[in-house]
């Protein structure tokens, strides 16, 4: 078996068997690390002020990882610039919020060839690499100017934008010509794989080789979608801890004879967090009957509080939360609750499991884990209902949720109302076919697709030359 070298922007391995309060991408990273001999790789999350190159190493639950500290100006040019002021808007089709500053996309170039030079005397021939997401764009094409022969692949955790979009951006075409430089392109969904397909096709001259392969700029590279999944096994046994267990019976005692609305969301633009304060607030004022029926908790930790566009969606959002409780609370009830704090995944395990109505409603994203783990977290006597937007990648794979778009505070109330109304056989219904999906299409399933891709990559484009 062939060693796995996993390159992400911060490694942040679970410290704690997968209870640790970590987001999406680093659980799936670390469960796919598990099953092979081999490294993570990537920023420690600090800064130092002359960048050395120094690595820490350390072995977490079963996984190797290595970090480097990045210099400051990196930090400030590379990832809060260009990663997080330009791609992660643009990506998430907020061209007006996206900033375009050459010192950004220099930082963004020379953060990822310190990190190529970083690498490379780790890499041992033989071994797989496996690049993710929007940060390490042009890693490949750095590992290549280094002389690495080894397969390369490169996963795309957010959505690629529609091609009208992504010519917005300055300089577009040298940042898909480094994807040339890898063996293998993933993608969350065939929506997203098709929309990189049509600009290579119409802006950069390229061909189709094949239907999963493609070529342009004197290189060829294969492509795929290959939509990632949970740990499901690790959820189930996370789901029988003490601590989900005491979390879940709180809610329960805290929303006696009320349903609880759950959201769990990083505090992002990106994640409809408005239109959906919205669409509880007209639910409430179109149904006053079912008013005192219902409790909303919205979980939204802080992130990137430098940024300005984060610093202004909170202050909106603290306005409305409070507007909605002010106009529709009594002296014994709340109808909305709204907490800016990280919990761990096991505790919000146990929150899922208390909720009837699972509200997962962004404007645009990748996959979205977080529903993955509501349908998870349910009892199969009485399931929740899943409230998804049908911009979410997840919803390619979860068509039995009740699909709904997010930019329409309307269609959520709708939504929240049939919801709540759904009888126990409907909802039975829904979750079973809900749970064999994630089941089916787990995190493990993920993985073994990527890299099994990867290693016959060379081999596909091979016959295809030939």
């Amino acid at each position: 078996m062939s060693r796995l070298i996993v390159v992400s922007n911060r490694v942040n391995p679970p410290s704690g068997a997968g209870e640790e309060s970590v987001g999406g991408l680093a659980m799936a990273l670390a469960a796919a690390l598990r099953e092979y001999s081999g490294l993570w790789f990537g920023w420690s999350g600090q800064s130092t002020p002359v960048f050395t190159g120094q690595l820490s190493m350390q072995r977490i639950e079963g996984v190797t990882a290595a970090t480097v500290d990045l210099e400051e100006s990196d930090v400030e040019e590379y990832y809060n610039g260009y990663a997080n002021k330009t791609l992660w808007p643009l990506f998430h089709y907020r061209t007006d919020l996206a900033a375009y500053d050459r010192a950004y996309g220099s930082g963004y170039q020379r953060a990822n060839r310190r990190f190529a030079e970083t690498l490379r005397p780790l890499i041992e021939p033989g071994d797989l690499v496996w690049i993710h997401d929007y940060h390490l764009i042009p890693l490949g094409r750095e590992l290549r100017k280094l002389g690495l022969k080894n397969r390369i692949g490169f996963f795309l955790h957010v959505p690629w934008p529609a091609y009208q979009v992504f010519v917005t951006l300055p300089g577009h075409r040298q940042l898909v010509e480094a994807m040339f430089d890898y063996d293998l392109v993933g993608f969350q969904t065939e929506d997203y794989r098709q929309a990189f397909e049509d600009y290579v096709l119409s802006e950069a001259g390229g061909e189709k080789v094949a239907d999963d392969v493609l070529r342009a700029f004197g290189r060829t590279v294969r492509i795929g979608a290959f939509p990632i999944g949970i740990d499901a096994k690790d959820f189930d046994r996370m789901l029988k801890s003490t601590r989900a267990r005491r979390m879940r019976d709180l809610m329960t005692a805290c929303t006696v004879f009320r349903h609880l609305i759950i959201g769990v969301d990083r505090l992002d633009y990106s994640k409809g967090l408005e239109e959906r304060f919205t669409g509880f607030e007209r639910f409430l004022a179109a149904n006053p009957d079912m008013r005192r029926e219902v409790l909303m908790l919205q979980i939204a930790p802080v992130s990137r509080e430098s940024v300005e566009a984060y610093q202004e969606i909170r202050a909106r959002l603290d306005a409305l939360s409070g507007r909605i409780n002010g106009e529709f609370a009594d002296v014994d009830w709340n109808p909305f609750r709204y907490v800016n704090k990280n919990y761990r995944r096991d505790e919000l395990a146990g929150i899922y499991g208390a909720a009837r109505v699972g509200l997962v409603t962004p404007l645009r994203d990748g996959m979205n884990l977080v529903a993955k783990e509501f349908v998870a977290s349910q009892s199969p006597e009485d399931p929740g209902v899943l409230i998804l937007s049908r911009f979410a990648g997840a919803a390619r794979q979860m068509r039995e949720a009740l699909l709904v778009n997010p930019n329409s505070p309307d269609e959520i109330a709708d939504a929240l109302r049939r919801a709540l109304a759904m009888d126990k056989a409907e909802r039975i219904r829904r979750w079973r076919a809900l749970h064999d999906g994630i089941l089916q299409h787990d995190v493990t399933a993920w993985r073994d697709s990527f890299v099994a891709a990867l290693e016959g990559a060379e081999e596909r484009r091979t016959a295809l030359a030939s």
